[in-house]
């Protein structure tokens, strides 16, 4: 009589393993097949977990990314200051007409240079808010003047054409550039490069066109600011030099209404400071302050620092991202018990197959091996048809809802990993209960 070497034993079982897992895999597959649409209704669950996984984060994604992006154009290492009307220069409707005096000026800008040598570059811009005319084509926005460096300063790219430079700032030449959103509205058939507009009852010829900056940040800065300023306007701008913008406008802007007027002296509306180290910026921020605080009696002005507001929108961003997931995340842990529920429900109903099996030889680790394959399979499947979903969603949100959205490489790699792993721990508890029984009590059951 012949014996097997326990070496030889173990060899066999290493060599039969695969087929072993492949008869599994098989039996599992069927076993859900018989069962099919208490399967598919059980895969759905995992399916909306995961495609809302990757949705949910790919939204929160884009939209901080285009508020980070807004941040940014501003200048990491820019200090931005502007005129603020105090609440107590807003003077009773009785008075028909007066004179605020408030804001920035330019004695400020120069004890900033005096006292912080680390300010590279300062950019002043004065604001009117105004009608723009082409021919009979009208838009209500923003005048804004600057200085040449202006779009450097600020990460504004031109469209289209160029910049005023500095020949033309010392000349006070009639000329300007407009936001693609005015250029749309007061040319919406050709091109306004070389064409004039008419502000008040002066002309300025179109030299450039430059896109339009962060709305957003710029809106809520200041609404109630001499230049009445609003969304609108903001993307509305046309840019004409600063000198120019003084000669023209006068540093006294008139607001008439019917039987009174407003008069309103801003030197001006708003300034950019550009600090050398990027490092520096928080506390050449304080320092200015400090400065603006010892100038001025009243708070009429404001400083922003985009640094911090980037910072901010960072720690946003990953509050809001755990907040998505987290919600995301029950979804995948609702769909798990639907498959914990239906595992314990199949066990009941195989609980004769399972006595069969053990009778014949089958260990427990087989029975535990079983019906964890047919939860991965139903987790897995799931989370591919989910995967696929989660993807496709955030593209048709951008097209329909012209919101930006950004799928991580990340984000379907993680719930995918999720969807298996809730398969495994919400069917380790049905295979083990399986595992678990009697062959002789399972084989009496009917």
């Amino acid at each position: 009589m012949f014996t097997t070497k326990p070496h030889a034993k173990h060899a066999l079982r290493k060599a039969f393993a695969p087929v072993r897992l492949w008869r599994t895999v098989r039996l599992g597959v069927r076993s859900l097949w018989l069962h099919r649409l208490r399967s598919l209704l059980t895969l759905l669950g995992m399916v909306f977990g995961v495609c809302s996984v990757i949705a949910m984060l790919a939204v929160g994604e884009g939209v901080s990314h285009e508020a980070q992006e807004q941040i940014r154009r501003l200048g990491s290492s820019n200090i931005i200051l502007r005129s603020l009307k105090p609440d107590e220069d807003k003077r009773p409707s009785t008075q028909r007409s007066y004179v605020i005096e408030y804001g920035l000026s330019y004695a400020d800008l120069k004890a900033i240079r005096e006292i912080l040598p680390n300010v590279r570059l300062v950019v002043p811009a004065r604001i009117i808010r105004s009608y723009v005319f082409n021919a009979t084509r009208r838009i209500d926005g923003e005048v804004f003047g600057t200085v040449p460096w202006y779009p450097e300063m600020r990460n504004v790219r031109m469209v289209a054409g160029r910049f005023f430079g500095d020949e033309e700032m010392e000349t006070k030449k009639n000329v300007c550039i407009v936001s693609t959103v005015a250029a749309e509205t007061l040319f919406p058939i050709d091109s306004p490069l070389g064409r004039n507009v008419r502000v008040g009852s002066d002309y300025y010829k179109v030299i450039g066109v430059i896109e339009p900056e962060s709305s957003r940040v710029n809106s809520g800065a200041n609404a109630d600011a001499s230049s009445g300023r609003s969304e609108g306007s903001t993307l509305s701008r046309v840019y004409i030099p600063l000198v120019a913008a003084k000669e023209r406008f006068g540093e006294v802007l008139v607001k008439r209404r019917s039987g009174s007027f407003e008069a309103e002296r801003v030197e001006l509306h708003e300034a950019t400071v550009q600090v050398a180290q990027q490092d520096q910026v928080e506390e050449t921020a304080a320092i200015i302050a400090d400065v603006m605080n010892d100038r001025h009696k009243k708070k009429d002005y404001e400083i922003v620092v985009p640094l911090e507001l980037l910072r901010a929108a960072e720690r946003t961003k990953q509050m809001f991202n755990l907040v998505l997931g987290a919600i995301a995340a029950i979804s995948l842990i609702v769909g798990g018990i639907g498959i914990m529920n239906i595992m314990l429900a199949s066990v009941t109903e195989r609980t004769r197959e399972i006595g069969i099996r053990r009778a014949l030889g089958a260990k427990r680790r087989d029975i535990i091996i079983q019906f964890l394959i047919e939860t991965v399979i139903l987790s897995g499947a799931g989370g591919v048809i989910g995967v696929a979903i989660g993807i496709a969603i955030p593209y048709f949100i951008t097209l329909f809802a012209h919101v930006m959205t950004i799928v991580t490489f990340w984000a379907p790699m993680v719930a995918f990993s999720i969807s298996g792993l809730v398969g495994i721990v919400f069917g380790i508890y049905p295979a083990m209960r399986a595992a678990d029984m009697d062959p002789v009590e399972a084989l009496r059951h009917e």
